[in-house]
């Protein structure tokens, strides 16, 4: 049933359940968006929402501290249906609910397991806009002074609407050379030196 559901849920962003409309709270892009919106939706209508957000959590710790089921998840060459098999007996062993053992078999049925870790994520951004959270993470080439994260926190708290809690974390990713590259909510604005070098050298390579 739960799996129809998710089925279902992929084509509208929104259900009908006791004479209301359950809506994702906040807007995710792409195919993982699209497969965490119908897993709120899912478990919403079943009072399942937290229960399903720590088993999410439970199966991604569990990719990325073992090799082998990380392997088996990105593995293109197992069919659907032995992925499937798989992910139920794991779901059981791990003793996840079965909305979310139902989700997981979809995943691996549709072949989009290997986007596992994204699903997640975008799960974890509607359930923030669902507790009524601003996440925003930060990432610098370099660890952030007191100072400066005490001036993003400042800057950042203007943006929050009455009764919203602001969460802030830092990364640092040399990477980008300098600047920053800042992820609020589901909207991504990259203002790293590496992005402005990238498109300076675009330019002049269609110049040349």
């Amino acid at each position: 049933m739960a799996s129809h559901l998710i089925k279902r849920s992929f084509s509208v962003s929104t259900i009908s359940h006791a004479g209301q409309v359950v809506k994702v709270p906040i807007q995710v892009h792409g195919i993982e968006g699209r497969y965490a919106s119908a897993l709120y939706t899912a478990a919403h209508r079943n009072n399942k929402l937290d229960q399903v957000e720590k088993d999410l959590k439970n199966v991604r710790d569990v990719y990325q501290s073992n090799a082998k089921f990380k392997d088996f998840v990105l593995d293109p060459t197992l069919k659907a249906v032995k992925k499937k098999a798989a992910v139920d007996a794991i779901g059981s062993k791990l003793g996840l609910a079965k909305e979310s053992v139902n989700f997981l078999g979809v995943l691996a049925e549709n072949g989009r397991l290997n986007k596992l870790e994204s699903v997640v994520s975008s799960f974890e951004s509607i359930m923030r806009a669902h507790r009524g959270e601003l996440f925003v993470q930060i990432t610098s080439a370099e660890s952030l002074s007191n100072s400066h994260q005490q001036q993003i926190s400042e800057a950042l708290g203007k943006l929050t609407k009455s009764g919203q809690k602001l969460t802030i974390t830092y990364a640092v990713k040399p990477s980008i050379v300098g600047g920053l590259v800042v992820t609020i909510g589901d909207k991504y604005v990259d203002l790293s030196i590496a992005s402005r070098i990238k498109k300076y050298t675009d330019v002049l390579q269609t110049a040349v």
